[in-house]
């Protein structure tokens, strides 16, 4: 019970209504140790396959997840194979993707050094920097 009330605020506190469905998800993505990367078709079935109780549609999984998203709760990454993933963890790091399993493995951001990084275009501002080693 514990939890839910945590994961509650945690939504309030970012603008999200925690529904029934918002409060699992979240559960599922943000009790865990470690980074998780997902599709929004892999979240669908890992989280529907594992419970009796009354599935989750997969227009509400895009919707959450994209909500999350945009709360900044998850970080989008777009692969090679124009496939999109999310990452549990937001702040800065980079990946190894493996197109054979279609897994991405974190790489610590102090593991590459980025070196003459272009200015943004005018009017523009650079928020982050993504790299995706295949």
């Amino acid at each position: 019970m514990k939890n839910n009330l945590q994961i509650a605020n945690k939504l309030r506190s970012s603008g999200l209504r925690p529904t029934k469905q918002r409060v699992k998800i979240a559960e599922f993505l943000f009790e865990r140790e470690k980074t998780f990367h997902f599709t929004v078709e892999e979240l669908d079935k890992l989280i529907n396959s594992k419970t009796n109780d009354e599935k989750i549609s997969l227009a509400t999984f895009y919707n959450t997840v994209h909500a999350f998203k945009k709360a900044g709760h998850l970080k989008e990454i777009l692969t090679n194979n124009n496939k999109i993933y999310f990452d549990t963890h937001t702040g800065p790091h980079y990946h190894f993707f493996d197109s054979n399993s279609n897994e991405l493995i974190d790489i610590d951001s102090k593991a590459i050094k980025l070196k003459n990084i272009p200015d943004a275009p005018n009017g523009k501002s650079i928020k982050d920097i993504d790299v995706v080693i295949n």
